[in-house]
This record gives C-alpha cells, structure tokens and sequence, in this order.
C-alpha cells in the first residue's frame, strides 16, 4: 500500500523505549507530526538523521509538530538509543512491522545483507486530522531526507 497525498495516515499504537503504548491519535492530537521511519538503531547514517533531527528539534516544536521516530527495533534497544544520542522525542518500536506495511515502507530485503524486513528511510507529515500532507521515501538506505523540506512542511501546518 502507498499512501498518497491527502490520504487519512493509518492509525497505529506501538511502544516507545520505555515501553508505553503510544498511538498516532495521541500525537495528533496535539498539533502536527513528523513520522521519521529509519532502518536501524546505531547503524550511521540513522544515528546522523536522528541527532539532526534532535538538533532542529526545537524548530519543529516551535513550529506546534511533534516528532516520532519509528523503527524495527526493540525498545530495549531504542532506549540505549535514545540515552546514547540524547533524543528527546519519542523513539517507537514496529518489532512486528505492522507499521511499516501500514504505510508502504516496508525494506525487504534490506541492501543485499540478508535482513528480512526493515523501514525504508523515510518521513511523513501528518496534520492535526490525520491526513497525510507530506511524505518522502527512499528505497536507497545512505540517502537522507531533505531536512530542510521537512521543516517547511511542518511549518506550513502550523500556520
């Protein structure tokens, strides 16, 4: 499944690194989310997006969005992430990849290494209605995404 542009996101519940239920609805309805799937914790280029996005994380918050890292990874290993790097935003474990099939960004296989099924990288921005307003997917595990484009789509929502 592709979401497309418009589309009502999915709603999903899944643990966080300290393992608490947390659901897309709780998050929306606070203000805008940005959805960063990633492949791996402590795999280089996830740590490199991940502290960007801590570091303009004041920028989105500013902007009224939330942010949401989702990946395969147990919460064991998302909250040594999160402690390593210092990420203040909830981190979230799809161990089960419900979510990544959810939203179309389902790796499988991942980049010739024999893993069966991780997130692609990619970002989605959701608006307070739970509609999809951006979305951005790479099938290429090195490419990072456009920062810069991201901000402006949550700020763009919070307007």
């Amino acid at each position: 499944m592709v979401l497309r542009l418009g589309q009502k996101a999915p709603e999903f519940s899944l643990p966080d690194a300290d393992q608490e239920m947390r659901s897309l609805g709780e998050f929306t309805k606070v203000g805008p989310v940005v959805l960063a799937f990633f492949p791996f914790a402590f795999s280089g280029v996830c740590d490199k997006e991940m502290c960007i996005f801590r570091d303009g994380f004041g920028a989105l918050q500013e902007a009224g969005a939330q942010l949401v890292g989702i990946s395969v990874d147990s919460s064991y290993a998302l909250k040594a992430f999160a402690q390593t790097y210092n990420l203040q935003f909830p981190l979230l474990s799809d161990f089960n990849k419900k979510v990544v099939k959810l939203y179309g960004v389902l790796q499988n296989p991942w980049v010739g290494l024999g893993y069966k099924g991780v997130a692609k990288r990619s970002v989605m921005v959701i608006d307070q209605r739970g509609m999809l307003r951006y979305r951005w997917v790479t099938d290429v595990p090195t490419d990072e995404p456009p920062y810069a484009e991201v901000m402006k789509a949550a700020r763009k929502l919070s307007s």
